[in-house]
């Protein structure tokens, strides 16, 4: 069995609590390996947190996560595996405003509210609304669509 350097054992004690809620490090390589990336500890890094959170990050953020526990990866690895990500099916990229791109690890089809007030991005199941008559649009071939709702969230009236 390899030796673990003091910088990997710190870098694993780091990572907390918090990572019983992700993926193990073994299942994320195979879902990587599944998808044919090879898992680097970077990409795995980025996989970690970009696959197993309900937000949807935009890159700076993602990197600013996986700094925290890789302090050494740079932007380029980031920004580069995330592209990967997008073009190997694991992570959609999503422009929901001007100049703004997110990444969703939701890659079933689905739709986005986002909050007005706040900027958070809710998903939608795909079933919660009905768009209709996407053949009927003259000269156009609808290949794909999402609906992206925006407003405020309403004040809870529970009780």
């Amino acid at each position: 069995m390899p030796k673990r350097s003091p910088a990997t054992a710190s870098r694993r004690a780091r990572s907390g609590p918090a990572a019983a809620n992700r993926p193990g490090k073994s299942g994320v390589a195979e879902r990587l390996e599944a998808h044919g990336i090879q898992p680097t500890a970077q990409r795995v890094a980025v996989a970690e947190f970009v696959l197993g959170t309900d937000r949807h990050p935009a890159a700076e953020t993602v990197l600013r996560e996986v700094r925290s526990r890789l302090p050494y990866v740079s932007r380029a690895t980031v920004y580069n595996t995330l592209r990967l990500f997008v073009e190997r099916g694991l992570l959609r990229q999503l422009v929901l405003a001007e100049g703004h791109t997110v990444f969703d690890p939701r890659t079933e089809p689905h739709h986005h509210f986002i909050d007005e007030e706040t900027g958070e991005i809710l998903d939608i199941p795909w079933e919660a609304l009905a768009v209709e008559h996407t053949d009927r649009l003259p000269g156009l071939d609808v290949r794909e669509y999402q609906v992206v709702l925006r407003g405020r969230r309403r004040p809870d009236r529970r009780g």
